[in-house]
């Protein structure tokens, strides 16, 4: 056994599936202070991008990455399914329904791994807010102290039925259960019918951003869209569709789309399709505050969300916000003052973008507003409240 693996270790395990999320910014920022408090850090995801700028800087920083899933012969994939059925057929070692999800390929690796570090405390960093229980599940059989936190919650993706109670107790089990949102909070407190007593809604660290400059309002009005392009979740085609219509056509509007992800060509195909002109994708972008030097207003069309960060960046930056009441968008934004609220629809929210058109003489104000109202809202160092959470559970 290594030097590092004899000390007090906390575990992260990360959902995400690519190489990296916004959603793991939260873990990230507070490693350094769990390592700084004398913590050994091991981070589990399914693949590690060991190219990727934040996993090294990390590893130059001493934090072990493990990989939860490991690629199989087909020949071994077959063995196990034979294997997996004969148990099924002759009712020998199967798990219970209930707790099926927990048998994953990745989540049994992970549970392997646990027995080779004194582990202190498991925090679970889901994406969705049940697509990591089976992590927790092993925790809990293991009866080593972990937290889950939870960065969405989706209206329209429930726990599936079999799963559902089995995810229930791992929920309860938790030493504590930490949101982003209130709405994401409330709604899987719904999904689980249970109040979870140790839950609280936490803070993702934003970059401090200064109030930008507001740009120019003689001439064009930019809208910027920023984000995965994703448009299950994201929703930008509901924006190309409204752009789609005559009159925006022909207003002094163009909208640029910053981000990447697997919908860049279907979108662009439809931009194409629709004759949308007025709007551009601009990739990834390495100086964001360039974008909002020459943005009036943050437009995001989403149809889930947990609480974006792009709209406590943009209201930092002093910049409206035209999207939708989905996740914790309007737990940060009041209509008419700090932004102009919607819904995931076609129509509704080609009708908020003309409502906030109507009033764009008000954005430069409205933007101003934000950037107090944020200010007062967030707090200075989210991730050393998260750690000293965190500390507390594994005293406690």
């Amino acid at each position: 056994m290594s030097v590092d693996n004899q000390k007090d270790t906390v575990v992260i395990v990360s959902t995400i599936l690519t190489a990296w999320g916004g959603c793991e910014d939260l873990w990230s920022a507070t490693v350094p202070l769990l390592q700084n408090r004398g913590y050994h850090v091991v981070v589990c995801k399914q693949q590690i991008d060991d190219d990727h700028p934040k996993i090294v800087s990390h590893i130059q920083q001493g934090v072990e990455f493990l990989a939860t899933y490991r690629r199989k012969s087909l020949v071994m994939r077959a063995c196990q399914k034979v294997v997996r059925k004969m148990k099924q057929v002759l009712h020998i070692g199967t798990a219970p329904a209930k707790y099926s999800f927990g048998y994953s390929d990745e989540a049994l690796t992970f549970a392997n791994y646990l027995k080779a570090y004194r582990v202190k405390l498991v925090l679970i960093s889901q994406g969705a807010n049940f697509e990591g229980l089976g992590y927790a599940y092993a925790c809990m059989v293991k009866k080593i102290p972990y937290v889950v936190v939870s960065h969405k919650a989706i209206d329209f993706y429930w726990p599936p039925v079999d799963h559902r109670i089995g995810m229930r107790e791992v929920l309860v089990n938790a030493r504590g259960c930490y949101f982003v949102s209130q709405h994401n909070k409330q709604l899987t407190e719904e999904q689980f019918g249970i109040r979870l007593p140790d839950s609280r809604v936490i803070f993702n660290p934003v970059k401090p951003t200064e109030y930008i400059p507001y740009p120019a309002t003689e001439g064009t009005f930019q809208l910027c869209c920023i984000g995965r392009l994703f448009l299950v979740e994201k929703g930008q085609d509901i924006l190309i569709r409204a752009l789609s219509q005559a009159k925006w056509k022909n207003r002094p509007l163009r909208v640029v789309i910053v981000g990447s992800g697997p919908d860049e060509l279907v979108l662009k195909q439809m931009v194409e399709l629709l004759g949308v002109e007025q709007l551009s994708f601009l990739g990834e972008v390495n100086n964001i505050y360039e974008v909002w030097r020459e943005s009036h207003a943050l437009v995001l069309p989403s149809r889930t969300e947990g609480l974006p960060l792009v709209i406590v960046e943009a209201m930092m930056a002093g910049r409206p916000v035209i999207t939708t009441d989905v996740g914790g968008n309007k737990e940060f934004l009041e209509e008419g003052v700090t932004g102009f609220l919607g819904y995931a629809s076609d129509r509704s929210f080609e009708e908020t973008l003309e409502r906030a058109w109507q009033h764009r003489e008000r954005w430069r104000e409205m933007g101003k507003q934000a950037a107090v109202s944020i200010r007062n809202r967030v707090p200075g160092s989210p991730e050393r409240i998260f750690a000293d959470l965190l500390e507390q559970h594994i005293y406690g």
